[in-house]
């Protein structure tokens, strides 16, 4: 009777220790995935914290009309005299404070993930990505995370600027906070509604992302101690700090004009367009209408991502010695 052919090496079935040896990284490729997803939910939090009032100023200039206000300093100083200070400078930050946590949950999350398909695609050495392999996975980290970012915006920017209509004596504002947003967003044009300016949130936070995380590496690498071997040394605090500043600087810088087309597009009545937001901007100021804002984002920037990243790295630490 002829013997059972074997099977080629190439098909045979895995041995219980390469079996055990793969269910070992896909457990640590989990808990590595899942601490990224928290770490960014602490820097979220951090980053609104921080930069919320800037943010505010940002989306108040890009949105209000021509001559409303004279500079940045004149939109803190009519939003305090008009709705004091802390309700004034944090106004719209139930929505952040909400949409934040898991926004940036995910961004940190999108990022390793990303991290992750690139080391299947191609060579990491010495277990160092390069600038570029960072820069991908950025690009990619901010895919997951439109699906947050864009309707949360959208319901961040309308709460920011309806603090600036002046109410009539027993007039209330419309929207009596983020729920009451969505509702009728919702209401008024569905889905659709809610999660306009999707397609611009995506095209600042790709490009913006990319940016992002590389250039926070790049400097944290920089400015990190080596040791003998050439090897990053100890993690410095002050390095994460200005490495996250830096980076905020560097994501902006490229997709600001997006931004503002995005906010109008996000506070405009009606069914605007893309084409439509930007022949607007163009014919109402030229290339400078697309800028307003930029000296408070820039400012916001340096602080709020110093904090962000600064409580992203903590939380990995506490992590990493709590469960290892």
């Amino acid at each position: 009777m002829p013997s059972t052919p074997s099977l080629p090496k190439s098909d045979a079935l895995p041995s219980k220790e390469e079996l055990k040896e793969d269910v070992v990284v896909a457990t640590k490729n989990s808990f590595q995935s899942l601490r990224a997803f928290a770490a960014g939910g602490v820097g979220g939090l951090c980053a609104v914290v921080v930069g919320h009032p800037f943010d505010l100023v940002k989306v108040r200039m890009q949105t209000a009309d021509k001559g409303v206000y004279s500079g940045a300093i004149d939109v803190v100083r009519k939003t305090i005299a008009r709705e004091g200070l802390a309700r004034g400078l944090y106004a719209g930050v139930s929505a952040p404070l909400v949409g934040v946590t898991p926004m940036f949950a995910v961004s940190f999350w999108g990022y390793d993930v990303g991290k992750q398909l690139v080391r299947s695609f191609s060579t990491v050495e010495n277990n160092q990505f390069s600038i570029a392999q960072i820069s991908a996975a950025g690009f990619f980290s901010a895919m997951p995370m439109t699906l947050i970012t864009a309707p949360f915006e959208r319901v961040k920017v309308l709460l920011q600027i309806q603090g600036q209509k002046t109410l009539a004596p027993g007039e209330k504002p419309k929207y009596a906070g983020g729920l009451d947003v969505v509702r009728q967003l919702y209401k008024e044009g569905g889905v659709r509604s809610v999660f306009r300016g999707s397609a611009m949130t995506l095209a600042r936070d790709g490009p913006g992302s990319a940016a992002y995380f590389a250039s926070y590496e790049y400097i944290k690498r920089r400015l990190t101690p080596k040791d003998a071997n050439g090897n990053p040394g100890e993690l410095s605090l002050t390095a994460v700090c200005a490495a996250g500043g830096a980076a905020g600087v560097a994501m902006w810088i490229p997709v600001f004009p997006v931004d503002t087309i995005k906010s109008r597009l996000q506070s405009a009545e009606g069914r605007p367009t893309i084409s439509g937001t930007i022949r607007e901007l163009y014919g109402k100021g030229g290339v400078k209408a697309f800028f307003p804002g930029f000296g408070p984002a820039i400012a916001r920037a340096v602080p709020a991502n110093a904090a962000t990243f600064l409580g992203v790295e903590l939380a990995q630490q506490m992590l990493t010695k709590a469960f290892g």
